[in-house]
């Protein structure tokens, strides 16, 4: 029992960092006058890493459901950073990449973003990370599907 508790309270300090981390992102965002959010910011970045994707692979990697991504990628859309075309193999669905706004925008907000995760980080040694990266990756390995 006593060992249920401690990996409840490890559970609760996994989510109270996450919470803590979007927050100040989104905190700096704002600062910066930036008139996206992080969601939109990880819809961005996952396009410019790795090209055209249609929407459910987007939202695959980037663990937002279908409804969540409709309505980030319409925001997109109306902002004129992301575009939708037909899927040349898929009739039914839609390729979605990066319009030239939302490559201008992904390079201006890159910088400020590295040091947005670098904030995180301070004060750890390589050696805190690896392990760190290390306990992360077992969980999430652990809880695969």
């Amino acid at each position: 029992m006593q060992e249920a508790k401690l990996y409840s309270r490890y559970s609760f300090l996994l989510d109270r960092t996450a919470r803590r981390v979007k927050q100040y992102a989104k905190q700096r965002f704002r600062e910066l006058g930036w008139a996206i959010t992080v969601d939109q910011w990880a819809i961005l970045k996952q396009l410019a890493d790795h090209g055209p994707q249609n929407q459910r692979e987007l939202g695959d990697k980037t663990f937002k459901d279908n409804p969540t991504i409709t309505r980030i990628l319409d925001l997109l859309n109306d902002k004129d950073y992301v575009e939708r075309k037909p899927h040349p193999d898929d009739r039914r669905s839609f390729l979605i990449s990066l319009t030239k706004n939302g490559e201008q925008l992904v390079n201006e907000c890159l910088p400020e973003v590295q040091k947005i995760r670098m904030k995180a980080w301070e004060n750890l040694s390589q050696k805190d990370f690896k392990e760190f990266k290390r306990i992360l990756d077992s969980i999430y390995d652990n809880l695969s599907i």
